[in-house]
């Protein structure tokens, strides 16, 4: 009798907990339980019992302090694990009262009493204990002990439903591989089809709450994509109800995720080629037994599933290199990319909207439609080159551009991700037009870029372009500046190398490309894309304009070359590298020199002493020892930086540039030696004392150039072998003469620096005596002043003054009397003064019988 009495007593335990377990005897209550599923091998009585234990765990816990539930965490997390570890009893109905517990966590109920002196605990706290013990892993690995029981199985996927909305439990998920397993079950057998529906959002939460890298490797076995191929399929066939397409898309989504992954089986397994031909039937009408019986209803659902089977095409052209695929399966992407028609039928959006609608889409859904269409088109075109050629895309392309800019109305929606800034105008359709031209001209395929021009791609463009420009001053946005700097990057990549291009690019484009370069330094900061733009148009410059010399006539006439050197001296550095090598290429054309001689920057800075600042700010980022005076302090390395001097020699093949060599390349002093060579060395304007210490080391560049590539081949020659007595000779010669040109050149500054000490000391000397003149004549003039102070106040001083005036006056008069001629008196009457007259005298006539000048008649000015 004593399983029946353990029967009365499990009753009683039961009623006497009917309002929730205390936190305090769960340990115990747990125990009973597992000691209860034991009894069961033996006796099925106690299934009742232990099923109506499990089914109070999953109302509230009771507390008696607040403290309670961080007090017994750790025993409440171990007896929740506990019931993932009771789905090992062979019941069904222990297994789905346990299923059932755990979705209560996530809809509680409160009891409807509580016991005297207790609380239920929080609603989240079950929730947070079952992540602590771990209960989303076990149930995952209980479902293979359901494999084959269909109800058991539905209720521990309805459990695993709730339990995914966590973060923590989707990672515990993941531990035991439930993407894969339960991608396994998309294609089982429900007639309910909650298996489908479970499991497929399971999947989802998964991708949103870890990482979706991890899931997609699970779910990228050959069997997992077969599944997901049959349920999309079966779908797609039979699938009639809203929530039939609605599910199916949601796969269709997993499904792009897995094509991403280069791993995945898409093409042994058929599914790529199946989604590309579901994603171009519509277009292409060939016949294929792939999509026999399907149809699209033009339903909202088809229309996001059409998007979906795009973005699938852009999925699977992604570039090789950047996913890592595999030579020969990327050969098999583009034969059925090529195969099943993929160009035409995205081709056939590159067209006018001369419709409201097309087929049964709305206006608003085939502009989205084509916009991803053509977006989709620039992923595709550089793969199939050949067939975009045979279905004459560039001419399409250049057709569809002309109507963008053309006046017909138009009305875009602008309502979705690629219709960004298309509302009520086609700058998104020109935008993606020319994204696609840009990825295929960016080939620098010969066939592909003389298609374009001998169809007037260049005027066009220049058009294009003009037209941006004239709608960007109206209203300067991201989209604009992106479209001018894709059109002049197509201008660069089709001009270059060609001098008909360049010709026809030459007056109306440099009249574009001037304004470009008179851009204002500080939009470059915006973040719309101003500093896009402009290193587009400096590289267009670049391309379409140096070689031509009609074009670079043009430019220098439009005084191109001063608004290039103003640039360089706004200290804007990324563009150093650009603006050097464009005055470099100018300079082959010999009118170029004159005008960078003649340009005056700020403070009337000439080209040579900005030049020759570049270089030192240039030496001082790359650590280049020089003191204080801007001298050579290392003979050995004059030029050498001090990340140059920590590198390690290392010795590699002839056909490898050496770490000098490379040097060169990654800075700008080569570029501003070569401007300095062609405006020459000697009588350069403009230079400070500092500039002329700093010429002697450009002017000597290349020798030390020559004498780092010397040291490196010596070093090499250590590490590799030990050179034969007159060759060790000979480099001992050659290490010591190109020492010359260090000690000549710091020789030259020491001159330098003496010779402009010398004239500071000769300024200082000719200042100075400037200086005593002027205090000596401010003392003379003080020393005036006091006298004349003293005249007026002591009147002794006055007639003393007065006397000596008269004296002097005397003395000045000559001493030979004359004969004849009258004298006239120079002294006024009753001057008191000492200081000079004004300028009123009184002139007393000649009498006419003395003379008969003149003025002895009187009425002389009225006659005149």
């Amino acid at each position: 009798d004593l399983e029946k009495e353990q029967l009365r007593t499990l009753k009683k335990v039961v009623k006497h907990f009917e309002n929730g377990f205390p936190l305090k005897d769960l340990a115990q209550i747990i125990e009973i339980v597992n000691l209860c599923a034991e009894k069961m091998n033996e006796q099925e009585a106690f299934t009742e019992p232990l099923c109506e234990l499990i089914k109070l765990c999953g109302l509230p816990f009771q507390k008696k302090k607040l403290s309670d539930e961080v007090s017994y965490s750790v025993t409440v997390s171990k007896s929740i694990a506990q019931l993932g570890y009771l789905m090992r009893v062979p019941s069904s109905q222990v297994k789905i009262q346990i299923c059932k517990c755990i979705a209560s966590f996530y809809n509680m109920e409160l009891p409807r009493k509580l016991l005297s002196g207790y609380q239920p605990t929080s609603a989240n706290y079950k929730i947070q204990m079952a992540e602590l013990g771990g209960l989303a892993e076990t149930l995952v690995l209980s479902l293979a002990l359901v494999e084959n029981q269909l109800t058991e199985k539905l209720w521990v996927l309805k459990a695993l439903q709730h339990l995914s909305s966590s973060g923590v439990n989707c990672r515990l998920m993941m531990k035991a591989q439930a993407a894969s397993r339960l991608c396994l079950y998309l294609n089982g057998v429900d007639p309910s089809g909650q298996l489908l529906f479970r499991s497929s959002e399971i999947l989802w939460n998964l991708l949103e709450n870890t990482s979706k890298d991890e899931v997609v490797n699970q779910l990228s076995s050959l069997e997992c994509v077969h599944a997901l191929k049959e349920v999309f399929v079966d779908l797609l066939r039979n699938g009639f109800r809203h929530c039939d397409r609605q599910l199916q898309n949601d796969l269709l989504v997993i499904a792009t995720l897995v094509a991403g992954n280069p791993a995945a089986p898409m093409i042994e397994s058929g599914f790529a080629k199946l989604l590309i031909v579901l994603a171009t039937f519509a277009e292409v009408r060939i016949p294929n037994p792939l999509v026999k019986g399907i149809k699209l209803t033009y339903s909202y659902e088809d229309f996001e599933m059409k998007k979906l089977l795009f973005n699938v095409i852009g999925v699977l052209s992604k570039d090789p290199c950047a996913v890592q695929v595999t030579v020969s399966l990327f050969v098999l992407t583009l034969q059925l990319l090529s195969e099943n028609d993929v160009m035409p039928a995205l081709l056939c959006y590159v067209k006018p909207n001369q419709k409201p609608g097309f087929h049964d889409w709305s206006a608003a859904q085939y502009e989205e439609l084509q916009l991803h269409a053509i977006a989709i088109l620039a992923s595709v075109a550089p793969l199939l080159v050949d067939k975009y050629l045979s279905c004459q895309a560039n001419t399409l392309l250049l057709v569809f551009l002309e109507w963008c800019i053309g006046q017909d109305p138009f009305f875009g929606q602008g309502n979705s991700f690629h219709g960004t800034g298309g509302r009520g105008n086609k700058l998104a359709q020109m935008r993606y037009s020319l994204r696609v031209l840009r990825s295929v001209v960016s080939l620098y395929d010969d066939a592909v870029n003389l298609n374009l021009s001998d169809q007037g791609a260049i005027i066009e463009l220049l058009d294009i372009l003009k037209y941006a420009v004239k709608r960007s001053k109206e209203k300067e946005d991201a989209i604009l500046l992106e479209i001018q700097a894709d059109i002049l990057f197509l201008l660069s990549a089709l001009c270059e190398n060609d001098l008909h291009r360049k010709e026809l690019f030459s007056y109306e484009g440099v009249d574009i490309l001037i304004p470009f370069i008179q851009m204002d330094p500080k939009k470059l900061y915006s973040g719309l894309g101003h500093n896009c733009l402009l290193f587009t148009a400096l590289d267009c410059l670049w391309s379409c304009v140096i070689g031509c010399y009609i074009a670079e006539d043009y430019f220098l006439e439009k005084q191109g070359i001063f608004l290039l050197l103003d640039l360089l001296a706004s200290k804007q550095k990324n563009l150093y590298n650009i603006i050097l090598g464009i005055l470099v290429e100018f300079c082959d054309n010999p009118k170029t020199t004159s005008h960078i001689s003649t340009w005056r920057g700020e403070k009337d800075q000439t080209a040579a002493s900005l030049l020759i600042q570049l270089w030192r700010e240039e030496e001082l980022e790359l650590g280049v020892k020089r003191d204080r005076y801007g001298r050579i302090v290392d003979m050995k390395s004059p030029i050498a930086g001090s990340f140059q001097k920590q590198q390690e020699v290392i010795p590699m093949p002839a056909n490898c540039p050496s770490f000098a060599i490379m040097e060169i390349s990654e800075n700008i002093r080569a570029k501003i030696y070569s401007l300095l060579c062609k405006l020459g060395f000697e009588n350069l304007p403009g230079l400070s004392a500092k500039d002329f210490v700093t010429l002697p080391i450009i002017r000597h560049y290349i020798d030390f150039k020559v004498r780092e590539v010397w040291n490196e081949l010596c070093a090499e020659l250590k590490e590799e072998a030990r050179p034969v007595t007159s060759d060790e000779e000979a480099l001992k010669v050659i290490s010591e003469v190109s020492e010359d040109p260090g000690r000549m050149v710091a020789a030259l500054q020491t001159e330098v620096l003496e010779s402009q000490h010398h004239q500071d000391l000769q300024e200082e000397e000719k200042t100075y005596t400037k200086i005593r003149a002027i205090h000596k004549q401010r003392e003379m003039v003080n020393k005036s002043w006091e006298n004349f102070l003293t005249r007026t106040s002591n009147y002794e001083a006055l007639k003393k003054a007065k006397r000596l005036q008269e004296k002097s006056i005397e003395a000045s008069r000559s001493k030979l009397k004359t004969q004849t001629g009258a004298v006239h008196s120079t002294e006024i009457k009753g001057l008191s003064t000492t200081v000079g007259s004004g300028r009123l005298v009184t002139v007393e006539s000649t009498p006419p019988q003395l003379v008969g000048g003149p003025l002895a008649v009187r009425d002389f000015a009225l006659r005149k």
